[in-house]
């Protein structure tokens, strides 16, 4: 059978060390070893394996991940290098810099990632040509940062032009302002979206606020470390890519979720969730039924982004169960969601839940679901990121970091600009209802089928 093949691209100390942590994940699902060694007895664990790992014969064949680490400055990657995992990846995809980024987006775009970008871009050909029928890319980067989000959106306007027809696909970890890293957060991060609307097709958004308060409040860890949020993380997009990675009912592929998921190119920014979410002593003593697992996805609590859904209403979502279930009982349990809910999805879009099965559970685990949602209430976490920036620009502060490597005041207006309609859109679709503007869309639509003409 075909693998329809990933690359997989880490960014900036975030990315790398998501990344690591969702490589230890993958390589337990496929019990593979440290070096890429099948160890398991299963034949589903080898049976899709390709889509992120090529396989290198020797004396006994190793399994090896597409996947480039990156980094401006070489501490990261060294990390990776010398830690339990560095004999995994293939020496010459770690590729770094040496002066860092300094937490500016303007770096990481213009001068110091520009200088590193075209030795990238060979290593992502290098790394793309044997493959047979390549589906797209992943990138794991935050955007608070300046290499994550400077040179991660840098790296997706190059793949945009070089590989037009595949799709992008990001783990987006966007700053959030009670957990604040640097002072210019909201800077990077205005610059990064208004580059992950134009060039990417699928965006995974995560925030470092909803992780702590998961890991606090369900697994009861009481000071969160990187480690922690960076495993949660790695869970969902393990489940994320279940679907990619082992053969299920509903066979996927990333074009496949975001055919299902984005009904308009610009909304095209994902809520994930994931459940159940519990901490190892009371794992025992909670009982997951297919209802429970449904009720849980859609709970505030166990989203990745601290956004309250119930304040938009859902356009799509896709729900993928994982362990011994069955399909019909998802399929009633997500349909009862609806129904019970039904004012929180809209209505002009009939069947927007769709529900993939697949039969490997996580490690460690007998079932469990991860659900990517596309609801309006996102523009929540816009609108958050956009008022911090919008205090700082008023009076141009820090700008001179930016200009200084050559940017322009006009990208920051243009930015800004950019994430106003974006809100604005999401509002639009919150508030149309069904039947309503039929004339007005039909006057469009001949308008635009004249101008076609």
């Amino acid at each position: 059978m075909l693998s329809r093949e990933i690359i997989n691209m880490q960014v900036g100390q975030a990315g790398n060390q998501v990344g690591e942590s969702f490589w230890a994940d993958v390589l337990l699902e496929h019990s593979l070893d440290n070096g890429g060694i099948y160890t398991g007895s299963d034949p589903l664990q080898l049976q899709r394996v390709g889509v992120y790992f090529n396989e290198v014969n020797g004396s006994q064949p190793r399994y090896v991940p597409r996947s480039l680490q990156i980094d401006l400055e070489a501490g990261v990657c060294d990390r990776v290098r010398n830690g339990p995992m560095g004999g995994l990846f293939s020496p010459d995809t770690f590729l770094h810099g040496e002066s860092g980024a300094g937490n500016n987006w303007a770096k990481g775009y213009y001068t110091e990632g520009a200088e590193l970008i075209d030795s990238i871009l060979d290593v992502v050909r290098k790394q793309a040509e044997p493959c047979d029928a390549l589906q797209g890319f992943q990138l794991i980067h935050s955007i608070g940062g300046g290499t994550g989000s400077g040179l991660g959106c840098l790296l997706l306007s190059k793949m945009r032009e070089e590989f037009p027809d595949r799709m992008l696909a990001t783990f987006s970890i966007l700053p959030s302002p009670k957990v604040s890293e640097t002072v210019v957060e909201p800077y990077n991060a205005m610059l990064s979206v208004h580059q992950l609307l134009e060039n990417c097709d699928l965006t995974i958004c995560i925030d470092n606020e909803a992780l702590y308060d998961i890991s606090l409040r369900a697994l009861k860890v009481k000071s969160p470390n990187f480690k922690d949020l960076n495993g949660l993380i790695s869970r969902v997009m393990c489940g994320v890519s279940t679907s990619l990675r082992f053969p299920g009912q509903l066979n996927g592929d990333l074009r496949k979720l975001g055919m299902n998921l984005i009904p308009f190119p610009r909304l095209h920014f994902l809520m994930p969730s994931y459940a159940p979410i519990h901490n190892a002593q009371s794992q025992s003593y909670q009982g997951t039924s297919i209802p429970e697992l449904v009720q849980a996805l859609f709970d505030r609590k166990n989203l990745l982004v601290a956004c309250d859904p119930r304040l938009g209403r859902y356009l799509t979502a896709a729900t993928i169960f994982r362990g011994n279930i069955a399909s019909r009982e998802a399929e009633v349990a997500v349909r009862d969601l609806q129904l019970r809910n039904s004012n929180h999805f809209v209505e002009w879009i009939p069947d927007n839940v769709s529900v993939t099965l697949v039969s490997v559970p996580p490690v460690g685990q007998k079932q469990a679901a991860v659900a990517l949602s596309n609801s309006t209430s996102i523009q929540e976490l816009f609108q958050r990121t956009h008022d911090t920036f919008a205090a700082m620009f008023k009076r141009r502060a820090f700008l001179h970091w930016y200009t200084g490597e050559g940017m322009d005041i006009m990208e920051f207006s243009e930015a800004e600009s950019n994430s106003n309609d974006l809100i604005a859109e999401y509002q639009q679709y919150q508030d149309a209802q069904a039947g309503d503007d039929d004339e007005e869309y039909e006057a469009e639509y001949e308008e635009e089928a004249a101008s076609d003409q």
